[in-house]
């Protein structure tokens, strides 16, 4: 059973001097070295919500329980790489065309994907408590007297990237719903991952900003002085092959995807574990991405 870890020269990069960028372009971060040639030898793909470092700090446990299992259930040595891609568009590309052979995504970009190329295929969806929801929140400064969404007219709003379901889709559609759109804003920004919203909501840089509420409670507890505004229901996020995976390949993650239940190994990804998923949980996404088509 191979172990699987950082590649040694990883810790070498500065990520604060070279940026995303660098660390992308540096092709993959080996997260199993045990044997140079392992007789399965598959891609982990995502895209950096957060900072790059932090990706790689959430999925190296639950990657080295997944390599591990799958050399057991499999019966033959498997390796495990992971690709973090500079943007949400890249990630995407990445898995529709093949160049990994798994993602974890946001909603939104699962179903870009799946519009792209219809023959990915669901592993898993992470579980929240049982649950295929979680919340999104929409944060303002602790100093706001900002009290209900249609207050936000006339101000500055911060959107995640632009193709974020929380970042953008579902804030947009919830904006729209307590009629404020695009034209009502003082002006609106994305800035890309969940951290710098919250961070340059805490700053007083913009009045408000649309980030996931497990981004929200560790900048809180940072001490960025932000509270939620409102909240709203997202689905979680589902893990995803690329058309090509190997049918038995496939069967085999699921099965490990299903059996996790380790906290070690599931604190960073999914403390509940996963359920199984289909095309259809994503159905209010698809209608939230059609509806901001109309904010601006």
């Amino acid at each position: 059973m191979n172990t699987l870890k950082l590649h040694p020269n990883a810790s070498k990069i500065n990520l604060a001097k070279w940026g995303l960028k660098a660390l992308c372009s540096a092709s993959l971060i080996a997260l199993s070295t045990v044997q140079a040639q392992a007789d399965i030898q598959l891609v982990f793909g995502t895209y950096a919500a957060d900072k790059p470092t932090e990706t790689v700090r959430k999925f190296k446990p639950f990657l080295t329980y997944l390599g591990n299992e799958l050399t057991t259930s499999l019966g033959e040595p498997v390796s495990i790489k992971m690709h973090i891609a500079p943007s949400y568009d890249d990630g995407i590309n990445d898995l529709v065309e093949g160049n990994v052979d798994f993602s974890r995504f946001g909603p939104a970009s699962y179903v870009a994907a799946k519009e792209s190329n219809p023959n990915v295929k669901i592993i898993a969806m992470e579980s929240e408590k049982g649950s295929k929801t979680f919340k999104g929140v929409i944060a303002i400064h602790n100093d706001s007297d900002i009290t209900e969404l249609a207050d936000l007219a006339g101000h500055h709003f911060a959107f995640g990237d632009p193709l974020s379901t929380i970042g953008r889709y579902l804030a947009q559609s919830n904006l729209m719903e307590h009629g404020v759109y695009g034209k009502d804003l003082k002006g609106y920004e994305f800035l890309g991952r969940h951290d710098r919203v919250g961070a340059a909501v805490g700053t007083k840089k913009f009045d408000a900003g649309a980030l996931k509420i497990g981004t929200f409670d560790k900048l809180v507890a940072k001490g960025v002085q932000i509270k939620i505004l409102f909240d709203f229901d997202n689905v979680t996020k589902p893990w995803i092959a690329k058309s090509e995976l190997d049918p038995r390949v496939l069967s085999a993650m699921r099965q490990v995807f299903m059996d996790a239940k380790d906290p070690k190994v599931l604190k960073n990804i999914s403390k509940s574990g996963f359920l199984m998923g289909d095309d259809s949980d994503f159905s209010p996404i698809r209608a939230a991405i059609q509806n901001s088509t109309k904010f601006d």
